[in-house]
Formats: structure tokens, sequence, C-alpha cells
């Protein structure tokens, strides 16, 4: 019988690396031959990928924060179903950049939407799934959104920036409400600081997730010759 896989999901505010590190990681489980999966949130299907055009385009500027809490959770319900479950079933590492605690972190902590309320349709559109390990990438609002200000303008993602038009009070609630849900769950999420340079940050995140991946035996410990 197939071992079940692990869910490795990221987290962060905007512009706090996340791509950056996951794209590391895969390379690094590429070569040393973990069977793994990369996703994200919103999106990951057909249905989701429909859904994040709406979510993140300028144009939905003003949507109600129940409105943009229901999109998320239903590209979640899809997510979940057709991808992420069906690749654990089949023994892979899942990645994620971003899953229900960004969910927490923007529409309830940024929003200001009850927790309770979000915490329940989490778990309905989840089945009960919850990531193995999170890597919570932080870093301070104003640093981060001068990020993902410089690498919308270099990849013509300006069709995706709602979120960085969002005030300043926005974004630092964001990133209070992140640091408790990891507070909360000391064991599961793993804080990293990013605002650090790239290699350091590289060297940081793999060193959470190679040994997470050691310990779950699906990666043998590295030793020197």
């Amino acid at each position: 019988m197939k071992k079940e896989g692990v869910f490795i999901t990221f987290e962060g505010g905007e512009g706090s690396g996340k791509t950056s590190a996951i794209n590391f990681v895969a390379e690094r489980m590429k070569k040393a031959g973990v069977d793994y999966l990369l996703t994200m949130e919103p999106g990951g299907t057909k249905i989701g990928e429909g859904i994040r055009k709406i979510l993140l385009s300028p144009k939905s500027k003003g949507m109600a924060p129940e409105t943009e809490l229901m999109l998320y959770c239903a590209s979640r319900s899809e997510h979940v179903r057709k991808v992420i479950k069906p690749a654990l079933k089949d023994g892979k590492v899942v990645i994620c950049d971003r899953f229900d605690d960004a969910t927490i972190a923007y529409q309830g902590y940024g929003r200001g939407l009850k927790l309770d309320d979000i915490k329940k349709i989490n778990s309905y559109v989840c089945e009960g799934l919850k990531p193995d390990l999170t890597i919570l990438l932080d870093v301070d609002p104003v640093k981060g959104l001068k990020r993902a200000s410089a690498r919308n303008s270099k990849d013509g993602r300006w069709n995706e920036g709602r979120f960085e038009k969002e005030k300043i009070h926005f974004h630092n609630l964001v990133r209070e409400g992140y640091l408790k849900i990891a507070r909360s769950e000391k064991k599961r999420i793993k804080v990293i600081d990013s605002s650090v340079d790239l290699k350091k940050l590289q060297d940081s995140v793999w060193r959470e997730i190679e040994a997470f991946l050691i310990q779950k035996e699906l990666l043998l410990p590295f030793k020197e010759s």
C-alpha cells in the first residue's frame, strides 16, 4: 500500500517572497528525487483559475468581504477535492502557495469577518484537511509592498494587483493575524524572517522542510563524503 503524502503550505503577506522560496524548494526536491506537486490558491483548477482572475483583478475593487470569502472558499473546495487530496493519496509531497490560514488572516483579521464563521466554512470545504507543515514568511508590509510592486511591474502582472492597492492598515492587520495564528499553532507553523537576502531566506526555508521530510522518512539525511 502506497504511503500517504504530506501537505506543506507557504503563507505570507504581499511581497513576502513565497514564489522565490517555493521555486527553490521545488528545485531541491527534484534533485533529491522527491515526488512532489506544486499548486496555489486561489487557483489550481480550471474553475479555481477563473475565480482567481475575479478575486485579484483591480476591476473587482469594492467587492463585499463576504463575497470575497465565499469565492476563496469555492476555489478551495474544487482544489481540495480535485487536486490536493488525490495527490496526497498518490503519495506526493504537495506544496501549496497559500491555503486556509490565508483566509483567516486576510478575510478574518484583515476584513474583520467573524473568525468562527470562517473556520466553520473552511472546515466544510477542506473536509478536515489541514497542512502538515506551514512556512510563514514574515516581512514588514511596507517592504513587502515595494517588492510586490516591483514584481508586478517587471512581470506585467497589474491584472492581479487588487490586494497590493489596499491601505497599509489592512496589510498590517493581515500580518498581525498571521502571527497570531502562528503563535496558536507553533508545532505546525514555522515563522521565517523574509526581510533577509534571498540566499539566507532560501537556506532557512530549506532547513525547515528538509528536517520535516527526513522526519517523515521522505528524504534521506545528507551525509558529508
